[in-house]
């Protein structure tokens, strides 16, 4: 309801959210009434949203926030409201007359996959033409790809960010099949992604019930890696402090957010364990050590310098700093030394070198 999202916009700016970068709040499926109005136009359910969408857009940005919305390419949304099909220039008016900033636009309900690909650019185009930026949010590749090799350099060129994978859930093996498809796929993936254009993992589920503290941890650790947009599913009036603390943590926000817009990729696996690394501005890279293994205590992972950014990142010296699961200076090594890091059971550690 409309409620929800002014408290969540108070929330935001209160409690140091927006300060932190967060400045976006979304709203997803079920919004809509269940039939457009006697133009054609979509319309918020009356009941939930009585104010309608302007005037929450309005509330939103005197909290100096901007807000998303969801529609789907097809006849209808997922959960069965009116899609978008037949209505992009329509739709794309209204959300930009509403002053909306985020579309998040769906892939069920469509015919077909040539249905499917015109209506993603048909949005895209009518998102641009309305003179608003409205970010694009999109679920092409996710659709394509039981059937086809998605064309990244297409879709970069319509959606500002675009999801390939299933939904994440709020648990530890859905944030595990997220990683793993990332590391399979990186060679397709990877060197797409870039300013204006993201690899878009979900979102971060830090701050529900699935979650260990070590899981919260590498969820954050691993999503700064993949260059994710981030984008929580929480709700702000029952977080602990423990995970407002992870996700408002500004070294690890500005890893995820580094300017360079390089996606990281896995370098190397071992065992249970995984290194994985994301080259960043200024000469330096972020790199995570991931355990996969469920049980036991904290274990060891070794390895030398020299297979950090193709030998260069430590050539022929480099700092070292520890991120998460707390901060602290390692301090200097030099090319031909090896690094050991302890890593909790499902846990990550978040290294700047």
């Amino acid at each position: 309801s409309e409620q929800l999202f002014v408290e969540m916009a108070d929330r935001m700016v209160a409690e140091g959210w927006r300060d932190a970068g967060y400045e976006f709040i979304c709203i997803d499926d079920c919004w809509m009434a269940p039939t457009r109005d006697k133009q054609g136009r979509l319309q918020a359910d009356p009941k939930r949203f009585p104010s309608g969408i302007r005037k929450l857009a309005d509330y939103v940005h005197s909290k100096g926030l901007k807000l998303g919305i969801y529609s789907d390419v097809g006849n209808k949304t997922c959960a069965g409201f009116p899609g978008s099909y037949n209505h992009y220039d329509l739709d794309a008016q209204t959300f930009a007359s509403w002053g909306v900033d985020l579309l998040k636009f769906d892939g069920c309900n469509s015919d077909s996959l040539e249905l499917l690909a015109e209506g993603y650019r048909l949005m895209s185009l009518a998102l641009n033409k309305t003179g608003r930026s409205i970010v694009y949010s999109c679920e092409w590749p996710f659709y394509l790809r039981p059937m086809q090799q998605p064309n990244y350099t297409e879709i970069k060129q319509y959606c500002n960010h675009w999801r390939n994978f299933y939904d994440v859930y709020d648990s530890w093996s859905s944030i595990k099949s997220i990683l793993d498809w990332t590391a399979l796929h990186q060679d397709s993936i990877v060197k797409i992604a870039g300013p204006g254009g993201w690899n878009d993992p979900d979102m971060a589920m830090i701050g529900n019930f699935g979650l260990s503290w070590d899981q919260s941890v590498t969820q954050m650790a691993m999503w700064a890696i993949m260059a994710a947009p981030l984008f929580m599913s929480n709700d702000l009036r029952h977080i602990s402090p423990e995970a407002k603390w992870l996700l408002q943590n500004k070294e690890v926000i500005a890893i995820n957010q580094d300017p360079l817009g390089k996606q990281g990729y896995q370098l190397a696996k071992d065992k249970h364990f995984q290194l994985w690394e994301r080259p960043l501005s200024g000469q330096a890279y972020a790199v995570a050590v991931l355990n996969h293994q469920e049980i036991g205590g904290p274990q060891k992972f070794t390895f030398p310098l020299t297979f950090l950014g193709n030998g260069l990142a430590c050539n022929p010296a480099c700092f070292v700093r520890q991120v998460l699961p707390a901060s602290r200076d390692w301090g200097v090594y030099s090319w031909i030394s090896s690094l050991s890091v302890e890593v909790n059971p499902t846990g990550t550690v978040l290294l700047k070198v």
